[in-house]
């Protein structure tokens, strides 16, 4: 099992964050929320580890 990082491990950040922020322009409310909601599934099946996913989820739940 492994457990949640939490260090900066993206590639270019600014660069995903634009670019996910373009992925909701245009979209109303609950088009973007279904969107992130997709988006949470897709990215918790590639992570897969329960234990990774739950310590997200109260790390989520705390901010």
């Amino acid at each position: 099992m492994g457990t949640l990082n939490t260090e900066p491990n993206i590639a270019n950040p600014d660069d995903f964050y634009a670019r996910l922020l373009a992925a909701h322009e245009g979209k109303s409310k609950a088009e973007s929320d279904a969107l992130n909601a997709r988006l949470v599934l897709i990215l918790s099946n590639h992570i897969g580890d329960r234990q990774v996913l739950g310590e997200a989820l109260v790390l989520a739940l705390e901010t």
